[in-house]
């Protein structure tokens, strides 16, 4: 079994920064593509960035400029910088990643999700 853990979030205004870390423990060969997905209040998730296991990343076009993913292999992490922080930005945000437990054996995983407040 896997487990990820969010963090970094919290109250920022608006123009502000700051950076999210999921961390993920378990039963772990490898680990494929992690990403970064958000849901505002009344809104479907949706996905901010991902990157894959060589280091290929795609963001939304919301955030292109503004959010940078990367990763840690050695240490299972996942980070989401997020600059120029604008009110829209407000969402719990939750870290997904693709893991093999065993050799070719991948399973998706998800994380209990960090709120991010921006205020205007």
């Amino acid at each position: 079994q896997v487990q990820l853990v969010e963090s970094g979030g919290g109250l920022v205004q608006a123009g502000g920064s700051l950076i999210l870390s999921c961390a993920a423990s378990g039963t772990i060969f490898s680990i494929n593509n992690m990403g970064w997905y958000r849901q505002a209040p009344g809104k479907q998730r949706e996905l901010v960035a991902e990157i894959s296991s060589g280091g290929s990343s795609i963001n939304a076009d919301s955030v292109n400029g503004r959010f940078t993913i990367s990763r840690a292999n050695a240490k299972n992490i996942v980070y989401l910088q997020m600059n120029s922080l604008k009110f829209e930005a407000t969402a719990v945000y939750y870290c997904r990643m693709v893991v093999a437990g065993t050799p070719g054996r991948f399973s998706e995983y998800w994380g209990l999700g960090t709120q991010v407040t921006v205020s205007s």
